[in-house]
């Protein structure tokens, strides 16, 4: 580009101090992330560069990727090329060690294996941890660093992986620099909120001040900054304004032009003429001149290498210029062309140019007319050389095909890109590049095409949340009446039918099934009809009836029959997916059978996007099955950073949902914010009514009444009857509302109110009481008995951990009453142990089978209640703190009136009974004080502290005043 071949760093002695400290604690395997941000020419690279070398010299494995500008975003073509980059230097490293994420990169880098099937190749969070971890392997014995340039050309999903990488680096032997642009992009808001959190550095290079200027001329001209004459350096200063890159330019466009020479004699530098100001256009008149000095041919291959963009192979440039590979290499050698163009350090047999600013100016200084024959040449010469156009060779073609003026060609393209983001998971960068296919295949194209191209447009809006977008888009299904078979118009319907389901918009979604099943007839083929199939049998559960659910899974059952036999693997994928929610109350085996099914389907055809549908009914199962959350907080991460917004959503109020269960309602409250908020915004109705349902159970399961209903008021007003999830707003909201309220009889009223529902429309959604608070409560009025218990546990639907503490409390009731004392003492153990996670619900039951232990004699109903009594009182249920007082009395308990200071005696100490007057005698027993001096500070009687020691010892169980001081001692003050 210059006359000078290295760019030089100057002036960013502290950049390079902290990028220094950052490599030496990543060698001490406290890695972490910094983020270069600047303007074009400002420096970004060649701080990298050095960043590298710095790297290489203290002998640290080092990974580079660079995103290109040139076209669409490719989904992980940065990864790609950083990894490559790892392969390509010799580096010895044993991905074996990876274990099963060795598969998991063989998707980018094929040299490292075929992915498995039984892998999770397509989740893009096992993708981002597979990348951690091979840096860390890469590190493990001298420090890993990874470089990733021009971050804002990134597509989305490689700039999810990267915000991975950020967030977990710490603690590894690797380091990530990003360099990235300062103009609003994705990767700046992504670096500044990284940033912000505390979770990487951000280095924001300034433009260079005068002084500054004469010292990078100086080191280019080889002299102390004060030999650089005084006129030379202030006309670099006014016409570069400080970008290091204009500076080197125009220093170097003076020197060939002769304007600045050193004497001969003393060696300084001297002005010889006048210094021409070339700030707008300097670049691009410096390629002129240079490019008619090369020649015809040499001025040809460079304006193919600029069409082609930043980066470009020699196979490509010899197919479109015509020469043969040594005359190919001989003009890229030139030493004209050398200053334009280098080999790419990266990948053998790639050249790069020296600059982005290169190839803008050398492309301005085409004529439409040849910028389109030159693309024309290009795209022809890639498809020479890859046929398949493998990975982001689709949308390279694309784009040249556009600036070719082939919108056809290059509109199908599109759509071919499209359809693979969305297979890779991509959903966000499908759409954008099916809707840039859409605008290229206009009216008047190929029909077909465009409807094939709608058809994965619709599908991918669904995916990445934009329902409405889908819905708006009915309009444009008339256009193809008489252009394409009845089939392919059916599927359309039928994927804007699918989009409506996943915005849960029933009635759209109805009428656009029946316009497909119009299309296609009575005589339709099982595999056409298996998509309308499984979408119909979807949208039927929001109709009320008791024979809807019967009839969804008729319908999903034959659609996954002969969707698996036609080797339609999204359509049986989402049948099987459909029979796991519909077969959950009946027997939470089954449902994980077809869950788990679905799920091999889903990797077995890379189908991504269906795995985390999979994942998450699957992570939902293990939740109501164990309790665990673990699985489900984990594929939220992979939803969201795939752009899989939908299936977020469920992944996030799947998490609420235990999370106001375990009675962690600060975690539920904040989740359902966001959800409703995203929800509302987008119009995913379906998600925001769950959501709104989940707000009445979570004001419900803290005994507030008037938001309860508030949250019933506005999910009423979306959808005045909603028969899927009637049963729960009963029997998991209004039933748990009274009880907490202290009201027996309309929680019971509202429990039966909720199996009638159930068993008038029967719900996909277990936790109805069915099989567990109905059984308690019932136990308690004296209206069950064991048959009737055993016939209910004795379902496979009653294994649901929520649901099992109730039936053993039921089970302890039922013991009692048949003077079976002991075995009653031990089913509440055994419920006790199996509610853990839920504290609500456990204190809940302790409560209520007190009651019934101090009627019938049996267990310990004292220590129940005073764990029961401290758990709602601090949570402010004062009906139920109360009763439970009520009931210790009854029980012959003394019980004390909760004072002012309660609240500041530690739980322990309040659930043994311990008074305000007690632990303020405790606290100073710390102090080794005696009873006259405790009797002093407090103003009481020496007898009274007596006393008060002596209940002290008897609530601690300890055994001396010794023993109570280093209790004291212990125990922290609140």
């Amino acid at each position: 580009m210059t006359l000078f071949p290295v760019s030089a760093v100057v002036c960013r002695d502290e950049e390079l101090r902290t990028i220094d400290r950052a490599l030496a604690s990543a060698r001490s395997g406290r890695g972490g992330a910094l983020f270069v941000i600047g303007e074009g020419g400002i420096g970004k690279s060649r701080l990298s560069t050095a960043a590298a070398d710095l790297g290489l010299a203290a002998d640290m494995c080092t990974l580079r990727g660079r995103a290109s500008p040139i076209g669409p975003m490719a989904p992980f073509r940065l990864l790609t090329e950083a990894l490559m980059s790892l392969q390509r230097s010799g580096t010895p490293i044993d991905v074996a060690q990876l274990g099963p994420y060795q598969p998991v990169l063989a998707r980018l880098v094929p040299d490292w294996g075929t992915p498995a099937p039984a892998h999770e190749g397509g989740s893009l969070v096992i993708l981002a941890e597979a990348v951690l971890r091979l840096t860390a392997l890469a590190g493990r014995e001298r420090g890993c660093l990874m470089i990733l340039d021009d971050l804002q050309n990134s597509d989305a999903e490689s700039l999810a992986v990267v915000d991975y990488l950020v967030e977990n680096l710490a603690g590894q032997p690797a380091m990530l620099l990003g360099a990235a642009s300062s103009e609003p992009c994705p990767a700046l808001d992504m670096a500044r909120s990284a940033a912000q959190r505390g979770s990487a550095g951000l280095l924001e290079l300034r433009r260079l001040d005068g002084d500054e200027v004469r010292r990078l001329a100086g080191v280019h001209l080889e002299c102390d900054a004060s030999h650089v004459p005084d006129e030379l350096a202030e006309q670099l200063w006014a016409d570069s304004g400080g970008v290091p890159l204009m500076v080197e330019e125009m220093l170097g466009e003076m020197l060939r032009g002769g304007l600045v020479a050193r004497e001969r004699d003393s060696g300084r530098w001297r002005v010889t003429g006048k210094l021409h100001t070339r700030v707008t256009g300097s670049l691009t008149r410096t390629m002129a001149t240079r490019l008619d000095k090369l020649g015809p041919q040499g001025r040809d291959l460079l304006s193919v290498a600029a069409v082609l963009g930043p980066r470009f192979p020699v196979s490509v440039l010899q197919a479109a210029t015509g020469l043969g590979y040594r005359e190919v290499l001989r003009q890229l050698h030139a030493e004209l062309t050398a200053e334009f163009v280098a080999p790419d350090e990266e990948t053998p047999d790639w050249y790069a140019f020296q600059h982005p600013l290169v190839v803008e100016a050398l492309l301005t200084l085409l004529t439409p007319d040849e910028r389109g024959a030159l693309a024309r040449r290009a795209a022809d010469a890639v498809l020479a050389v890859f046929p398949e156009l493998p990975d982001d060779w689709c949308q390279t073609s694309a784009t040249l095909r556009l600036q070719a003026g082939e919108p056809a060609a290059a509109g199908g393209l599109f759509a071919e890109a499209g359809r693979r983001a969305l297979a890779q998971g991509a959903a966000n960068t499908a759409v954008s590049l099916l809707e840039k296919s859409l605008d290229l295949l206009g009216h008047g194209t190929d029909a077909q095409a465009r409807a094939d191209a709608l058809a994965a447009l619709l599908l991918a809006l669904a995916e990445a949340g934009l329902v409405e977008r889908a819905v708006t888009a009915a309009g444009q299904l008339d256009e193809f009446t008489g252009l394409i078979s009845r089939s392919s118009r059916a599927e359309l319907h039928t994927r804007l039918a699918w989009a409506a389901a996943v915005g849960g918009r029933s009635a759209d979604g109805l009428a656009q099934v029946e316009i497909a099943r119009r299309l296609l007839g009575p005589g339709a083929a099982d595999r056409d009809s298996a998509p309308i199939d499984v979408v119909a049998a979807h949208l039927v559960l929001d109709l009320p009836g008791p024979d809807q659910v019967g009839l969804a899974e008729q319908l999903a059952r034959r659609a996954a029959k002969v969707a698996e036999k036609a080797r339609l693997p999204m359509v049986a994928c989402q049948a099987w997916q459909l029979l796991g929610a519909l077969s959950r109350p009946r027997d939470p085996q089954e449902a994980t059978a077809c869950l788990e099914h679905a799920r091999g389907l889903a990797v077995r055809y890379d189908l991504p996007i269906e795995e985390i549908h999979t994942l998450i009914r699957l992570g939902n199962d293990e939740a109501l099955r164990d309790g665990g959350i673990s699985r489900l907080e984990h594929v939220r991460q992979e939803a969201s950073r795939v752009g899989a917004v939908t299936a977020r959503f469920q992944a996030e109020t799947c998490i609420s949902f235990q999370s106001i269960l375990r009675a962690d309602f600060g975690v539920a409250g904040e989740i359902l914010d966001q959800v409703l908020q995203s929800a509302s915004r987008l119009r995913l109705l379906e998600a925001a009514r769950y959501a709104l349902l989940q707000r009445a159970i979570l004001a419900a399961h803290q005994g507030r009444r008037q938001e309860m209903e508030t949250a019933f008021a506005e999910l009423r007003h979306q959808v005045p009857e909603h028969a899927q999830l009637t049963p729960r707003a009963h029997g998991l909201a209004r039933a748990w509302c009274a009880l907490l309220e202290e009201d027996r009889a309309l929680a019971m009223a509202e429990q039966s109110r909720a199996l009638a529902a159930e068993d008038q429309n029967p719900t996909v959604y277990p936790l109805t009481g069915r099989y567990g608070l109905d059984l308690l409560l019932r136990s308690l009025a004296g209206e069950l008995d064991w048959p009737e218990y055993q016939a209910v546990v004795a379902a496979p639907a009653s294994r649901l951990r929520w649901d099992r503490q109730f039936a053993l409390f039921a089970s302890a009731v039922l013991h009692g009453r048949a003077g079976s004392g002991r075995d009653a003492a031990d089913a509440v153990e055994q419920a006790v142990r199996v509610g853990e996670l839920f504290g609500t619900s456990r204190n809940i039951g302790l409560r209520l089978v007190a009651e019934a232990a101090i009627t019938d004699g049996w267990g310990t109903p004292v220590e129940w209640l005073r764990r029961s009594e401290e758990y709602f009182h601090s949570g402010g249920v004062t009906a139920v703190a109360g009763a439970c007082r009520t009931l210790m009395r009854r029980a012959g308990v003394r019980v004390t009136q909760r004072r002012p200071g309660a609240d500041n005696i530690p739980s322990r100490l309040r659930a043994a009974g311990v008074t305000v007057r007690e632990y303020e005698v405790l606290r100073l027993l710390a102090r080794r004080l005696g009873n006259r001096e405790i009797a002093t500070r407090l103003h009481l009687s020496p007898r009274t502290v007596e006393k008060h020691v002596a209940s002290l010892l008897t609530k601690t169980g300890l055994p001396n005043r010794t023993a109570l001081s280093e209790l004291a001692e212990t125990t922290p003050d609140h």
